[in-house]
Protein backbone atom coordinates (compact mmCIF):
# COMPACT_ATOMS: atom_id res chain seq x y z
CA UNK A 1 0.00 0.00 0.00
CA UNK A 2 1.20 3.50 -0.86
CA UNK A 3 -0.20 6.99 -0.35
CA UNK A 4 -2.06 6.77 -3.68
CA UNK A 5 -2.60 3.04 -4.25
CA UNK A 6 -4.50 0.93 -1.73
CA UNK A 7 -3.72 -2.46 -3.29
CA UNK A 8 -1.72 -5.14 -1.54
CA UNK A 9 1.60 -5.87 -3.20
CA UNK A 10 0.55 -9.36 -4.25
CA UNK A 11 -2.58 -8.00 -5.96
CA UNK A 12 -0.63 -6.24 -8.72
CA UNK A 13 0.99 -8.06 -11.64
CA UNK A 14 4.47 -7.18 -12.85
CA UNK A 15 2.82 -6.20 -16.17
CA UNK A 16 0.53 -3.15 -16.24
CA UNK A 17 -1.62 -1.73 -19.03
CA UNK A 18 -2.17 1.93 -18.18
CA UNK A 19 -4.92 4.06 -19.75
CA UNK A 20 -5.40 7.60 -18.57
CA UNK A 21 -9.14 7.38 -17.99
CA UNK A 22 -10.30 5.34 -14.95
CA UNK A 23 -13.46 4.38 -16.85
CA UNK A 24 -11.33 3.01 -19.69
CA UNK A 25 -9.51 0.84 -17.15
CA UNK A 26 -12.91 -0.44 -16.01
CA UNK A 27 -13.95 -1.10 -19.62
CA UNK A 28 -10.76 -3.06 -20.35
CA UNK A 29 -11.23 -5.23 -17.28
CA UNK A 30 -14.89 -5.91 -17.99
CA UNK A 31 -14.45 -6.57 -21.71
CA UNK A 32 -11.16 -8.47 -21.85
CA UNK A 33 -10.10 -9.92 -18.50
CA UNK A 34 -11.09 -13.21 -16.92
CA UNK A 35 -11.45 -13.56 -13.14
CA UNK A 36 -10.66 -9.89 -12.63
CA UNK A 37 -11.12 -8.03 -9.38
CA UNK A 38 -10.83 -4.44 -8.23
CA UNK A 39 -7.47 -3.74 -6.59
CA UNK A 40 -7.63 0.05 -6.26
CA UNK A 41 -10.27 2.78 -6.17
CA UNK A 42 -8.47 5.38 -4.09
CA UNK A 43 -9.31 8.79 -5.60
CA UNK A 44 -11.44 6.84 -8.12
CA UNK A 45 -8.25 5.80 -9.92
CA UNK A 46 -9.51 2.34 -10.75
CA UNK A 47 -7.19 -0.62 -11.00
CA UNK A 48 -8.01 -4.25 -11.78
CA UNK A 49 -6.05 -7.47 -11.91
CA UNK A 50 -7.14 -10.47 -13.93
CA UNK A 51 -6.14 -12.80 -16.74
CA UNK A 52 -5.92 -12.17 -20.48
CA UNK A 53 -5.52 -15.39 -22.46
CA UNK A 54 -4.01 -16.96 -19.36
CA UNK A 55 -1.58 -14.09 -18.67
CA UNK A 56 -1.99 -12.31 -15.33
CA UNK A 57 -2.01 -8.55 -15.82
CA UNK A 58 -3.07 -5.39 -14.04
CA UNK A 59 -4.95 -2.57 -15.71
CA UNK A 60 -4.72 0.72 -13.86
CA UNK A 61 -5.55 4.30 -14.75
CA UNK A 62 -2.93 7.04 -14.62
CA UNK A 63 -5.03 10.19 -14.72
CA UNK A 64 -4.06 13.12 -16.93
CA UNK A 65 -0.65 14.74 -17.25
CA UNK A 66 2.96 14.04 -16.34
CA UNK A 67 2.37 14.81 -12.68
CA UNK A 68 -0.38 12.23 -12.30
CA UNK A 69 1.15 9.38 -14.30
CA UNK A 70 4.45 10.26 -12.63
CA UNK A 71 3.00 9.43 -9.22
CA UNK A 72 1.23 6.21 -10.19
CA UNK A 73 3.91 4.76 -12.43
CA UNK A 74 6.64 5.54 -9.89
CA UNK A 75 4.76 3.77 -7.11
CA UNK A 76 3.97 0.80 -9.35
CA UNK A 77 7.60 0.46 -10.42
CA UNK A 78 9.18 1.21 -7.06
CA UNK A 79 6.75 -0.16 -4.47
CA UNK A 80 4.91 -2.92 -6.32
CA UNK A 81 7.81 -4.41 -8.32
CA UNK A 82 6.12 -3.77 -11.67
CA UNK A 83 8.55 -4.45 -14.52
CA UNK A 84 6.55 -3.34 -17.56
CA UNK A 85 4.04 -0.58 -18.20
CA UNK A 86 2.37 0.03 -21.55
CA UNK A 87 0.43 3.27 -21.76
CA UNK A 88 -2.68 3.18 -23.97
CA UNK A 89 -4.02 6.65 -24.66
CA UNK A 90 -4.88 9.27 -27.25
CA UNK A 91 -2.93 11.99 -29.00
CA UNK A 92 -3.42 14.98 -31.28
CA UNK A 93 -1.82 14.81 -34.73
CA UNK A 94 0.80 17.33 -35.87
CA UNK A 95 0.88 16.08 -39.46
CA UNK A 96 -1.58 15.40 -42.27
CA UNK A 97 -0.06 11.96 -42.69
CA UNK A 98 -1.88 10.91 -39.51
CA UNK A 99 -5.63 10.41 -39.70
CA UNK A 100 -8.21 10.09 -36.97
CA UNK A 101 -8.08 6.63 -35.32
CA UNK A 102 -4.55 5.88 -36.59
CA UNK A 103 -2.28 4.12 -34.10
CA UNK A 104 1.14 5.43 -33.05
CA UNK A 105 3.83 3.34 -31.36
CA UNK A 106 6.01 5.83 -29.48
CA UNK A 107 9.79 5.65 -29.91
CA UNK A 108 10.83 8.85 -28.13
CA UNK A 109 9.04 11.44 -26.03
CA UNK A 110 10.15 15.09 -26.27
CA UNK A 111 9.14 17.67 -23.68
CA UNK A 112 10.06 20.95 -22.02
CA UNK A 113 8.58 19.60 -18.78
CA UNK A 114 10.68 19.94 -15.63
CA UNK A 115 9.73 16.40 -14.62
CA UNK A 116 13.05 14.86 -15.71
CA UNK A 117 15.05 17.62 -14.01
CA UNK A 118 13.21 17.02 -10.76
CA UNK A 119 14.04 13.32 -11.06
CA UNK A 120 17.76 14.07 -11.42
CA UNK A 121 18.11 14.08 -15.21
CA UNK A 122 19.08 16.75 -17.71
CA UNK A 123 17.31 15.82 -20.94
CA UNK A 124 14.32 16.86 -23.02
CA UNK A 125 13.98 13.54 -24.81
CA UNK A 126 13.57 10.05 -23.37
CA UNK A 127 13.15 6.77 -25.22
CA UNK A 128 10.59 4.04 -24.79
CA UNK A 129 11.78 0.48 -24.27
CA UNK A 130 13.00 -1.33 -27.36
CA UNK A 131 12.21 -4.79 -25.96
CA UNK A 132 8.53 -3.94 -25.53
CA UNK A 133 8.44 -2.16 -28.89
CA UNK A 134 9.93 -5.17 -30.67
CA UNK A 135 7.27 -7.43 -29.17
CA UNK A 136 4.56 -4.96 -30.18
CA UNK A 137 6.02 -4.86 -33.71
CA UNK A 138 5.86 -8.66 -33.91
CA UNK A 139 2.22 -8.54 -32.86
CA UNK A 140 1.52 -5.83 -35.45
CA UNK A 141 2.99 -7.96 -38.24
CA UNK A 142 1.27 -11.12 -37.06
CA UNK A 143 -2.15 -9.46 -36.91
CA UNK A 144 -1.74 -7.22 -39.98
CA UNK A 145 -2.41 -4.00 -38.08
CA UNK A 146 -1.43 -0.61 -39.47
CA UNK A 147 0.67 1.31 -36.94
CA UNK A 148 2.95 4.31 -37.36
CA UNK A 149 6.15 4.25 -35.31
CA UNK A 150 7.65 7.60 -34.34
CA UNK A 151 8.26 10.35 -31.79
CA UNK A 152 5.72 12.23 -29.70
CA UNK A 153 5.61 15.65 -28.02
CA UNK A 154 4.59 15.43 -24.36
CA UNK A 155 3.27 18.69 -22.95
CA UNK A 156 2.34 19.85 -19.46
CA UNK A 157 -0.29 22.26 -20.80
CA UNK A 158 -3.26 21.09 -22.85
CA UNK A 159 -4.02 24.60 -24.10
CA UNK A 160 -0.91 26.13 -25.65
CA UNK A 161 0.34 27.80 -28.80
CA UNK A 162 3.00 26.64 -31.21
CA UNK A 163 4.52 23.27 -31.87
CA UNK A 164 6.96 23.97 -34.71
CA UNK A 165 9.99 23.11 -32.56
CA UNK A 166 8.67 19.60 -32.03
CA UNK A 167 8.11 19.04 -35.73
CA UNK A 168 11.87 19.47 -36.14
CA UNK A 169 12.34 16.57 -33.70
CA UNK A 170 10.16 14.34 -35.84
CA UNK A 171 7.20 14.43 -33.44
CA UNK A 172 4.04 13.10 -35.06
CA UNK A 173 1.70 14.51 -32.45
CA UNK A 174 1.13 15.53 -28.87
CA UNK A 175 -0.07 13.97 -25.60
CA UNK A 176 0.59 14.54 -21.90
CA UNK A 177 1.94 11.43 -20.15
CA UNK A 178 4.77 9.58 -21.91
CA UNK A 179 7.63 11.81 -20.73
CA UNK A 180 7.09 11.13 -17.03
CA UNK A 181 6.37 7.44 -17.62
CA UNK A 182 9.55 6.88 -19.64
CA UNK A 183 11.60 8.99 -17.21
CA UNK A 184 10.46 6.88 -14.26
CA UNK A 185 11.29 3.71 -16.17
CA UNK A 186 14.77 5.03 -16.89
CA UNK A 187 15.35 6.09 -13.28
CA UNK A 188 14.17 2.80 -11.80
CA UNK A 189 15.64 0.51 -14.48
CA UNK A 190 12.21 -0.65 -15.66
CA UNK A 191 10.56 -0.88 -19.08
CA UNK A 192 7.79 1.27 -20.55
CA UNK A 193 6.22 2.04 -23.89
CA UNK A 194 3.06 3.64 -25.27
CA UNK A 195 0.52 3.01 -28.00
CA UNK A 196 -1.64 6.01 -28.89
CA UNK A 197 -4.82 6.49 -30.92
CA UNK A 198 -5.16 9.74 -32.88
CA UNK A 199 -8.21 11.48 -31.45
CA UNK A 200 -7.85 14.89 -33.11
CA UNK A 201 -5.71 16.83 -35.56
CA UNK A 202 -4.08 20.20 -34.93
CA UNK A 203 -3.66 20.49 -38.70
CA UNK A 204 -7.15 19.70 -40.03
CA UNK A 205 -8.99 20.57 -36.77
CA UNK A 206 -10.92 17.30 -36.98
CA UNK A 207 -11.71 15.47 -33.77
CA UNK A 208 -13.62 12.46 -32.58
CA UNK A 209 -16.46 12.62 -30.08
CA UNK A 210 -16.21 11.19 -26.58
CA UNK A 211 -18.46 8.28 -27.64
CA UNK A 212 -16.29 7.55 -30.68
CA UNK A 213 -13.19 7.79 -28.52
CA UNK A 214 -14.47 5.01 -26.28
CA UNK A 215 -15.38 2.68 -29.15
CA UNK A 216 -12.41 3.31 -31.41
CA UNK A 217 -9.63 2.77 -28.85
CA UNK A 218 -10.38 -0.95 -28.76
CA UNK A 219 -7.89 -1.74 -31.55
CA UNK A 220 -5.13 -0.07 -29.54
CA UNK A 221 -6.13 -1.88 -26.36
CA UNK A 222 -6.22 -5.26 -28.11
CA UNK A 223 -2.78 -4.64 -29.61
CA UNK A 224 -1.35 -3.90 -26.14
CA UNK A 225 -3.04 -6.93 -24.61
CA UNK A 226 -1.95 -9.32 -27.38
CA UNK A 227 1.61 -8.00 -27.08
CA UNK A 228 1.93 -8.61 -23.34
CA UNK A 229 1.35 -12.33 -23.90
CA UNK A 230 5.00 -12.51 -24.96
CA UNK A 231 6.46 -10.45 -22.11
Amino acid sequence: MTVHISAKKEDISNIVIMPGDPLRAKLIAEKYLDNYYLINQTRNMYGYTGFYKGKRITVMASGMGNASIGIYSYELFNDYDVDYIIRVGTCGAYTKTLNLFDLVLVEKSYSNSTYAKNMGFDFKCVESDEKINSIIEETIQKNGIKVVRGNIHCTDTFYNDGYEEYLSYGCLGVEMETFALFTNAKKLNKKASAILTVSDSLVTKEMISSDEREKNTLKMIELALDSIINL
